[in-house]
């Protein structure tokens, strides 16, 4: 199995061969389909420490910035979701059209990415997790990261094998995080959860603390949804997996959520963004649920571009990932050519089972 880092190595590879045999023009429009739904995470001009995990979640100003300058320059056409049942329904519309989501409701969308989108004019959703808006709830992908940030040496038993890592240097932590994120994604999330909170304590600081740390109060996010720009969607409200869990729990996950958003904030809620969004934590019955409560649309983190044939699925929605650890022209005209997803897929224009 590959490593995270040479996974990146190889999808840089493949960005730079897409570039250079200039398959994004000339397979860009079989490939490109109608349009694509972008996913972003954090924005910020922070600098990348020598440890971190996460930094495929988050990209600068500058490349948000350079994304929507190559949108225009390939013609797309930026739209809110709101548009896009529509738009699928009309596939001789015109241009090909982009959808900029951001998942989780963090801070710095409101601090670095909106004001480059105010600069170019451009309509985004924002994905809100009641629980984090809350200023509670478990982002465990960060406390891991921090828990291994300050420790020196990684001890945890994960079913019934245990761990005793060194973490010393970025590179030993690089690859605890590694070997225990893959087990711990393999588990049951209430383990996952026990097991983070375990190493939190033993790095000395309290689980549950990150949403106050990085996401949006209600109070934010009401300042936010008065602007025209913006689509608040649902994303659950403790962000779960949410086909780890039984359907009564997936239904009040979706349902609760929403509700919240739309109590606190005073407006309908008609878009679902599914947590983490692959196929082992959203599938059919996901879709269903979503369908059934009536959203408009629900997007996944399942790679590709929308097709007419997605018409029929506007609640299995595939999204392209901006990844922080491709922040280059050659990554973002492969990502919008659509022409990586050609072999992702096996040329399959659905992906919905």
């Amino acid at each position: 199995m590959l490593s995270s880092r040479a996974k990146h190595r190889v999808f840089a590879s493949g960005f730079r061969a897409i570039q250079a045999l200039g398959a994004d023009r000339w397979l860009g429009p079989a490939a490109r389909g109608l349009g694509v739904i972008l996913t972003f995470h954090h924005v910020s001009p922070a600098p990348v420490p020598a440890f971190a995990p996460n930094r495929l979640l988050g990209i600068t100003p500058e490349f948000l910035d350079l994304t929507l300058r190559e949108l225009d320059a390939r013609g797309f056409e930026i739209i809110g979701l709101d548009s896009v049942p529509e738009r699928l329904a009309e596939p001789d519309y015109g241009p090909p059209f982009a959808v900029l989501t951001f998942d989780d409701g963090y801070r710095d969308n409101v601090v670095h990415a909106r004001p480059v989108l105010a600069r170019h004019g451009a309509p985004w959703t924002l994905f809100v997790t009641s629980g984090f808006a809350d200023q509670a709830g478990r982002l465990w992908w960060i406390e891991l990261e921090q828990a291994i940030a300050r420790l020196d040496r990684v001890r945890i038993a994960i079913g019934t094998r245990s761990f005793d890592l060194p973490a010393r240097s970025p590179e030993e932590k690089a690859l605890a995080f590694e070997a225990l994120y893959r087990d711990l994604r393999r588990g049951g999330e209430e383990d996952l959860l026990d097991r983070i909170a375990d190493l939190c304590r033993q790095a000395g600081f309290p689980p549950g603390r990150v949403a106050a740390d990085l996401c949006l109060s209600w109070t934010e996010l009401r300042d936010l949804a008065s602007d025209a720009a913006v689509t608040i969607g649902a994303h659950t409200v403790s962000h779960p997996m949410l086909a780890k869990h039984d359907a009564a729990r997936a239904a009040r996950e979706i349902a609760d959520g929403r509700a919240r958003i739309e109590a606190e904030l005073g407006r309908p809620v008609r878009h679902l963004s599914y947590p983490v969004g692959d196929a082992t934590s959203a599938g059919p019955r996901e879709f269903a649920l979503a369908r059934d409560m009536g959203f408009a649309t629900a997007v996944t983190t399942r790679p590709g571009h929308l097709f007419a044939e997605h018409a029929d699925h506007l609640q299995a929605l595939p999204r392209v990932s901006v990844n922080g650890c491709h922040q280059t022209r050659a990554a973002l005209a492969g990502l919008l050519s659509g022409v990586p997803f050609l072999a992702w897929n096996r040329g399959r224009r659905l992906n919905v089972a």
